[in-house]
């Protein structure tokens, strides 16, 4: 029997953030979840983004334990669960790397 251990939240972060096509969008409905709670309709406003990317994006954040919901339907009102909260940092850590990095490769 193989065990899979589970991926620290520093690198679950890494992988959705920077490892994958939509780290970009993630990390945006990261930020403003941190400022406010909202629902898809309202993310998708807010960022000037298709309500079906919003919602592909807040189902891969909910089943990796980043955000969490509250409500059923359309009246679901996503927020950061208490994990990322406490772990804001590391997001804005991870983030700040790669901003650098996208820098350091425009610069070249």
């Amino acid at each position: 029997m193989v065990f899979r251990a589970e991926p620290s939240l520093k690198h679950l972060l890494g992988w959705l953030i920077a490892g994958t096509k939509g780290g970009m969008t993630r990390s945006e409905i990261i930020v403003v979840l941190k400022e406010t709670p909202q629902n898809a309709n309202q993310l998708a406003n807010r960022l000037n983004k298709d309500y079906r990317t919003i919602r592909h994006h807040l189902e891969i954040l909910s089943k990796h334990g980043i955000i969490a919901s509250a409500g059923d339907r359309y009246g679901t009102t996503y927020f950061l669960s208490s994990q990322m909260e406490e772990n804001y940092a590391l997001f804005e850590e991870i983030v700040g790397k790669i901003w650098e990095k996208a820098k350091d490769d425009i610069g070249q």
